[in-house]
């Protein structure tokens, strides 16, 4: 193939992610040894997605840039679906919509890594050489950092690689949990040293650890973590990376602002509660260490990247087209029997194109713009207004298979509800406001996945109340009517939308894939993907509405749907 010229620091990150098993809360690499090497003979294609990315069956779970490439690598196991057997998968796209498969990269097989190899990110050396650091688990069940590189450089496709005998590069000194010290970031360089941060704990105290190295084969751990914070138990798959304060292009990992203004992001997977969470703030470069702004909260009560099933994400930058892009691992939320008689389990989220609001509060994600190319058949709609208790269906399109953009316009705000500062929970409170409890503004918005006679749906919805000093807004995404199977985890995620309302105006795009609704409000400001498992809502049997039960009347002021065609994904 043709290389394109790129940069001489090119920065490719790997997500290696981890099971969660149904009800998203649950304990990760959790070993079901009857069930780990049974596959299925047939395998079921009802609930499996399109235009996701998955395998063709058994179970994964979540990137990286290289000469015109783009490499997905995922724990993989080739005997079933469920967790166990685990290798690292590895597909490649030239588009990040079109995926082919190629033989597993890297599997358990020496002694530093016997027991385990999970995940990493990886650097292209200045001779353009990429490295890939990763965790392995070692004969005495020691967490260790080890690296790998490709055999053969000049395969376009980098299928294999080979671990040096000089493994493992990093253990686990003084202060540092054994049993709790993994997933090492994407490095990033420093006035000619290397550094990159492992994910830890110390008690309960969460802990991002920093390493620093000259040649990238010798580390030294540095004298204190690069951030930590107490109460938020273990950090999996640490994320550390630039964000210019203005405009949607993306930085080089190794970008530390001489020219540009920026500031700088630290992403954490917390295991205790299943998601990730990150914090906005600043890289004091001379002092190794990353201060979250006033506003960015750390642990459990701070900003998540995505308020539904996700877990385990890893953002690149992409050098092709100057964009950071996020992907995050969404697993199944039906029981693990369930997964092995369909014979799959494990998807992708859409890969997101993440850049800093202009608030410099928060991040902003959008699906990348590749994913447009599978638009098919079209819909629109315009000034159409939905008194309360109306819902209208969205004609002309594959319900079960679409991309839905819409914008709502509130005729007036007087109507919305007062709203309780001590509503903190937005998950709760879209649990007790649900899109059937009538309100004052909404709730309003799209009932995804939808039986005809509304048996079965998902609503993704808005509702709007009143503080004392400004309105605020929640979306939801609320499974609990979305399937008549028993058994199954149908939450009601949320989150609040911090968006200007002097418009009137709210924004809603929602992807719709058989098994799963991946919605993104106020522009990309919050976003929330589900899983569901319908038992009528399926195919060609699937509908959609706009809806609203509130008591003002809204208005879709403009709503464009499309039919989304299916991908090569072999």
């Amino acid at each position: 193939m043709v290389r394109m010229p790129f940069s001489n620091l090119l920065w490719l990150n790997i997500l290696i992610l981890y099971v969660i098993t149904n009800g998203g809360v649950k304990a990760s690499h959790k070993v079901y040894p009857q069930f780990q090497s049974l596959t299925a003979l047939n395998i079921t294609q009802l609930h499996r997605t399109a235009f996701h990315f998955q395998p063709p069956k058994n179970w994964i779970n979540g990137p990286m840039y290289y000469n015109g490439i783009y490499h997905l690598f995922y724990q993989y196991n080739p005997k079933g679906a469920v967790w166990g057997n685990i290798v690292w998968g590895h597909s490649v796209s030239k588009d990040l919509v079109n995926w082919e498969t190629l033989e597993p990269a890297i599997y358990p097989s020496k002694q530093f890594d016997i027991n385990a190899a999970w995940s990493g990110s990886a650097t292209i050396l200045p001779n353009n050489t990429p490295i890939i650091l990763y965790t392995g688990v070692d004969s005495n069940n020691m967490e260790t950092q080890n690296y790998a590189v490709p055999a053969n450089l000049s395969d376009p496709y980098l299928r294999r690689w080979i671990k040096p005998g000089n493994n493992p590069l990093i253990n686990a000194g003084n202060g540092v949990n054994v049993s709790a010290f993994r997933d090492p970031s994407t490095a990033w360089r420093v006035k000619g040293r290397w550094k990159v941060v492992v994910g830890g704990k110390w008690n309960r105290r969460g802990v991002a650890h920093l390493y620093e190295s000259r040649d990238f084969i010798r580390w030294t751990k540095a004298k204190h973590p690069l951030h930590s914070a107490p109460n938020t138990g273990m950090w999996e798959c640490p994320d550390f990376y630039p964000v210019l304060l203005s405009g949607k292009k993306g930085l080089d990992t190794s970008e530390l602002g001489k020219h540009v203004k920026l500031k700088h992001v630290l992403k954490v997977s917390l295991d205790e509660t299943r998601y990730d969470y990150y914090t906005v703030g600043t890289y004091v470069r001379d002092e190794d260490k990353y201060v979250s702004d006033n506003r960015s909260v750390d642990g459990w009560a701070g900003l998540r990247y995505d308020y539904g099933n996700f877990y385990a994400s890893k953002t690149f930058f992409d050098p092709a087209k100057e964009r950071r892009i996020l992907w995050g691992w969404v697993n199944e939320s039906d029981s693990t029997q369930d997964d092995v008689k369909k014979g799959w389990a494990g998807i992708q989220a859409i890969p997101r194109r993440v850049w800093l609001d202009p608030s410099q509060r928060q991040l902003k994600q959008w699906p990348v713009e590749e994913l447009n190319t599978l638009r098919g058949e079209n819909v629109e709609m315009s000034h159409q207004k939905l008194k309360t208790g109306r819902h209208i269906e969205i004609k002309g399109i594959t319900a079960a298979q679409a991309d839905v953009e819409v914008t709502f316009h509130i005729g007036s705000l007087d109507k919305a509800e007062p709203f309780d500062p001590r509503w903190k929970d937005a998950q709760g409170l879209c649990a007790n406001k649900g899109p059937k409890v009538e309100g004052g503004v909404g709730p309003f918005g799209l009932l995804t996945l939808a039986s005809k006679n509304l048996e079965e749906y998902t609503a993704v919805f808005f509702r709007v109340f009143k503080s004392k000093r400004n309105y605020v807004v929640l979306l939801c995404s609320d499974a609990r009517s979305s399937s008549l199977k028993d058994g199954l985890y149908k939450p009601s995620f949320a989150g609040f939308v911090d968006v200007d309302l002097s418009d009137k105006k709210l924004s809603l795009r929602s992807l719709i894939d058989h098994s799963v609704v991946e919605s993104f409000g106020g522009g990309g400001k919050t976003c929330i993907i589900s899983r569901v498992y319908p038992t009528i809502a399926v195919l060609g049997k699937a509908h959609l509405f706009a809806f609203n039960n509130g008591d003002e009347t809204v208005t879709v002021k403009s709503l464009n749907a499309w039919s989304m065609n299916k991908p090569h994904i072999n």
